[in-house]
């Protein structure tokens, strides 16, 4: 790759370096309620409601998963664009070195030209004064060093260029990957997320409130479950004062919409509620619930206080905020709202405690 194409990568970068948008799921199509109406049989092509609830249920899962390999891509791709930016500023300021450095060379080859084209024996029998022919030849000497070193720092730039317009070319190849991993994972959460509505949009009015009373039911059990184990009897109560300002935050949200791939302050995804929660509160914290997971100072979950992350399903593709009382606080999935929920009403991969240390 050439320096000059390196150069060009900041105008190339400034068209594809938009600011990022986030995306809502698609939005739903009107009902469509199949020959079985109301009665939960024919809506979507003879499923019963429990089957209906576990598809919707693993396609919202695994658009979360993907939404995380999504996030993950942007997060790179943003740092590689800054990356290529950095390495072409620093590709103008060497070229604009390298221009110094070629006249101050043209100025002193043209002072050699006019003074050196004479022997030193015929420039000291015209000067008649040996001690300023030495003069002379001393003030040569030191002319001719610094021409070495002129030299020597041009060839030093030249080095320098090239290894920039070297680093821009594999960046700018590791961008195009990235921008292809995103693409490819947006394609996939799109696919599952429209998926999963219409199969919704299929249900009867009556239905729908089945599958969400359907989808409650579970989670109590599941709470339920996780409460028999004696798990409030050694968890401690107290948060910290950043702790407790994240789930302060955290409450404030209640009741706004699930939006894929949303940061607030309008909406929002599991991970990016909990990313502004503890942003809000001082501690900045990774974006995607699996870097987050793999990142931040893990406890044990009987340890955990409020303003902690519970990190849910063997895919670390689900957070929520504890809260304290054996409930969390999340924004569950799209259709939904930020709500409370037990602590123990998902899977319960681990916790996390963002200000650890």
């Amino acid at each position: 790759m050439s320096v000059a194409a390196a150069t060009a990568l900041v105008c190339a970068l400034g068209l594809s370096a938009v600011p990022e948008t986030a995306y809502a799921a698609p939005g739903e199509p009107g009902p469509a309620p199949g020959p079985g109406g109301g009665s939960g049989g024919g809506a979507n092509g003879g499923q019963s409601l429990e089957e209906v609830h576990q598809e919707v249920d693993g396609l919202y899962r695994k658009a979360e998963s993907a939404t995380d390999a999504y996030n993950l891509a942007r997060e790179k791709q943003t740092r590689q664009e800054k990356a290529i930016l950095k390495i072409a500023r620093a590709v103008v300021k060497a070229q604009k070195e390298m221009a110094g450095l070629r006249k101050r060379a043209g100025a002193m080859a043209r002072a050699q030209y006019r003074g050196g084209g004479m022997p030193a024996e015929a420039r000291l029998f015209l000067n008649g004064d040996p001690g300023d022919f030495l003069d002379g030849v001393t003030l040569a000497r030191k002319g001719e060093q610094a021409t070495h070193g002129l030299i020597g720092r041009l060839e030093r730039t030249q080095v320098a260029l090239d290894r920039y317009a070297e680093s821009a070319s594999q960046e700018w190849e590791r961008l195009d990957r990235s921008r292809a991993k995103k693409a490819a994972a947006k394609k996939e959460i799109l696919g599952k997320l429209a998926r999963a509505q219409r199969l919704e949009s299929r249900l009867a009015k009556d239905e729908r409130e089945r599958l969400r009373q359907l989808e409650e039911d579970k989670a109590r059990g599941a709470q339920a479950k996780w409460l028999d184990t004696g798990i409030l009897r050694e968890l401690g109560s107290g948060a910290t004062a950043m702790g407790g300002r994240a789930v302060d935050f955290a409450r404030a949200q209640l009741g706004k919409n699930y939006v894929w791939g949303a940061v607030g302050p309008d909406t929002y995804d599991c991970s990016g509620l909990t990313q502004r929660a503890w942003a809000t509160a001082g501690r900045a914290i990774p974006r995607t619930s699996q870097e987050q997971w793999r990142l931040l100072p893990k406890v044990s979950a009987k340890d955990m206080r409020p303003g902690d992350l519970i990190i849910y399903f063997r895919d670390a593709s689900h957070v929520g905020m504890y809260v304290g009382g054996g409930a969390m606080i999340h924004a569950p999935r799209p259709g939904r709202q930020v709500t409370f929920a037990g602590a123990g009403s998902m899977p319960i991969l681990g916790v996390v405690r963002p200000d650890a240390r």
